[in-house]
């Protein structure tokens, strides 16, 4: 294990963390909020610290990384940097508690947008700008940052610590080098981060506003400003993030192909066509179930499109209270919670492209019981799919079913409702957010124990880091000397 290598590029990421930190500091110092101020010093003292140490014991780190490093790296950074990111809210004691400060900094970077806070406009100016930022960073991923813009030693390296940290069940390379691949999804990223932010403001959304939503419009994370979330803003507004948030979920390969011309290949992309056809036909079934229960067939679609694109993109967001909705209406939400979105975009979930490979893959084995001696390919766009892509996805469901099964047992030791206790893990392992019944959109994680807040937050970075670096860094057999 190249423990050094690991070391030197955790201070890389927690020195990314703190450049990251510093406008929520300029914007806590320019509101006279003292001790948010004070916060931000102390965490970005304590990165100083750590970067400098780390720095100092990891000098001549051996170059060697392979994938096992790469994994680990990935799950131990990340809970660097969730250390590190909650002290803001600790230290300026806007949330007192350390598990929560936690919880809720986790669920930021993991873009679950779950809160353990009753009300959230109390809250400093500097500290809802780096609550909702923390969305904006873990959506892309702060690893695939690193890869953009300070480059790694090596295709290995590069490959290793992309496949770790990116969504989908399997990563491509959209041009030869992983380092140039990583910039592209960047730059798409960024530029769909400030659309979304000119199209809110336009929409007389203050700029303040505009950018903390669009945060967690890009991040698919949902943290809100406003203890209603999206209920009081206008009709446009809530139009335009309805379109970003879908927008975010698709694979952000399909605008690379679109920004070199490749109409055709983003056309046949049978995971694309498949989310946008899921999203149609939710929202049709949820307009025809909830008839009634607005006042204009034209609010009961936005209400509708609105959360259906928020939880399939496992943003979060609300503009009514779903709970309320008709039992047919939430089956449908919960079960969009578990598709999520596409791989390769800012959205949790199972990803439609892992699903397709499932239900083919399942077709495929109830073909081959009826014709044994035929030799039968899974295909995906038209590309047969290597056995090893459908042996992972398989693996990844059976990783997922067990997590859900024994999260789901260790958080009723608290005594909430079945409902509760399934809808908070859906939630939280699919980086969605909200759930139903005491922890539907108008209320909070705050009454679960510290203990359940902790499988949550286990489920939260499994979800987020796509179960296998959590799974590797908790596992004996990954420190045993081989």
């Amino acid at each position: 294990m190249n423990f050094k290598m690991m070391g030197r590029f955790i201070a890389q990421i927690l020195s990314i963390e703190g450049f990251f930190m510093l406008p929520a500091l300029l914007i806590s110092l320019s509101h006279g909020e003292d001790m948010a101020v004070k916060g931000f010093l102390v965490a970005l003292a304590a990165i100083g610290v750590g970067v400098l140490s780390l720095s100092l014991i990891c000098r001549g780190a051996p170059s060697a990384f392979y994938a096992k490093e790469g994994l680990v790296c990935v799950g131990a950074s990340w809970i660097a940097m969730s250390l590190a990111g909650c002290l803001p809210f600790w230290v300026s004691r806007e949330i007192p508690v350390f598990i929560d400060a936690f919880f809720e900094i986790v669920s930021g970077f993991t873009t679950t947008g779950a809160s353990i806070l009753p009300e959230v406009e109390s809250l400093s100016k500097g500290i809802l700008y780096w609550r909702s930022f923390s969305h904006w960073l873990g959506g892309m991923g702060v690893l695939v940052f690193l890869l953009a813009f300070t480059g790694g030693k090596g295709q290995g390296f590069t490959m290793h610590l992309l496949r770790a940290e990116s969504p989908g069940p399997n990563v491509g390379k959209l041009v030869p080098k992983m380092r140039t691949t990583a910039a592209i999804l960047y730059i798409i990223y960024v530029i769909l981060t400030i659309l979304n932010i000119l199209f809110l403001w336009m929409g007389d959304m203050p700029l303040f506003d505009s950018v903390c939503h669009a945060f967690g419009t890009a991040g698919t994370g949902g943290f809100g400003i406003k203890n209603d979330s999206f209920t009081s803003y206008s009709p446009y507004l809530q139009n335009v993030t309805t379109v970003f948030m879908i927008l975010f979920g698709v694979n952000f390969s399909c605008y690379y192909l679109l920004l070199i011309r490749e109409w055709k290949s983003v056309i046949r992309d049978e995971e694309l066509r498949t989310y946008f056809c899921i999203i149609l036909a939710s929202v049709a079934l949820i307009v025809w179930n909830t008839r009634g229960l607005y006042g204009t067939l034209e609010e009961t679609i936005r209400h509708a499109a609105f959360q259906v694109a928020s939880l399939m993109t496992t943003t979060g967001y609300a503009t009514a209270d779903f709970d309320l909705w008709p039992s047919f209406s939430k089956t449908i939400l919960l079960c969009l919670m578990v598709v999520g979105a596409c791989a390769g975009s800012t959205g949790g979930g199972l990803k439609v492209g892992r699903a397709m490979l499932i239900f083919k893959s399942l077709g495929r084995n109830i073909r081959q019981v009826m014709k044994p001696r035929k030799v039968m390919a899974v295909r995906n766009n038209g590309l047969v799919v290597p056995e090893k892509v459908l042996d992972n996805t398989n693996a990844y469901l059976s990783a997922y079913i067990i997590i859900l099964f024994f999260s789901f047992l260790l958080i009723s030791l608290d005594g909430f409702s079945t409902g509760t206790n399934f809808s908070a893990i859906l939630a939280c392992f699919n980086n969605i957010g909200p759930g139903l019944e005491a922890v539907g959109p108008t209320c909070n994680y705050s009454a679960f124990s510290d203990f359940s807040k902790l499988v949550l937050i286990v489920d939260m970075l499994a979800g987020r880091l796509e179960i296998f670096p959590i799974l590797v860094l908790f596992s004996h057999y990954t420190w045993k000397n081989d």
